[in-house]
């Protein structure tokens, strides 16, 4: 399945660090953070990867390339200007499989994304999004819950930056998409996930949840980041199982 990787945003909760580079080319242990994720995917096969990029993105080609040294096959799509998750999907329309795989590039989820691959391509799914969450018991990400699932796992209410009653997960930065949800949104169209497609999914029911005991790792804040840089030399990733 191809694996579509979110990199333009502008990363402002790391400055000054981010005004030089972008948030994905921040350095952990002598790595760029996106090198984490590609390295990750390319061990599991998933070796076809999109960048989105923006903010920067200059550094992140220059660096990455066509990906060969690293064990992927990398093509970019570039916006001139901010269009948020969504738009630069949709933007990307043209360069997308009609199923793909989307994560952040400053999001680190160490799971094996072939079984949400294969949950998502199996003939009984006809949804059209499939959104990895983590059970937030301990609230160990330093991310709330923003996400409720029904019992048979559908997401019913998404909430990013509330703190509402009854969310038990949290958005884990993964999901599985078909690309025909872009097609009915304009070009240039700035438009957030969490904020326009999401809430669209869900009032159709065609929005469902993968769970998932492995907690995830962002670099949003200079602690995180440190945080994340420090798992990584343990060589452990905090999963509960």
């Amino acid at each position: 399945m191809q694996t579509v990787i979110l990199a333009g945003g502008l990363g402002t909760r790391l400055r000054p660090i981010t005004e030089q580079i972008p948030k994905p080319m921040v350095e952990v242990n002598g790595r760029p953070f996106l090198e984490y994720i590609l390295r990750h995917m390319a061990g599991q096969g998933f070796d076809r990867i999109l960048l989105l990029v923006g903010y920067l993105g200059s550094q992140i080609e220059a660096y990455f390339g066509d990906g060969s040294r690293f064990g992927v096959s990398i093509d970019y799509s570039f916006e001139d200007r901010p269009l948020g998750t969504g738009g630069a999907l949709r933007q990307a329309l043209a360069k997308l499989d009609n199923r793909f795989l989307l994560l952040y590039g400053d999001s680190f989820l160490p799971i094996d994304y072939r079984q949400v691959s294969n949950a998502f391509s199996q003939s009984a799914f006809d949804g059209d999004g499939l959104l990895v969450v983590y059970q937030n018991h301990d609230n160990d990400t330093g991310v709330p819950s923003n996400v409720a699932l029904n019992r048979g796992r559908h997401v019913i209410r998404y909430e990013k930056g509330a703190r509402g009653s009854g969310l038990g997960f949290v958005d884990a930065g993964a999901l599985c998409l078909r690309s025909r949800v872009l097609q009915e949104f304009s070009l240039g169209e700035a438009m957030s996930l969490e904020h326009v497609v999401f809430p669209m999914l869900i009032a159709r029911h065609q929005l469902d949840g993968f769970i998932t005991e492995q907690r995830f790792f962002d670099i949003g804040t200079p602690e995180r980041l440190r945080e994340f840089g420090e798992t990584q030399q343990l060589g452990s990733f905090g999963s509960r199982r």
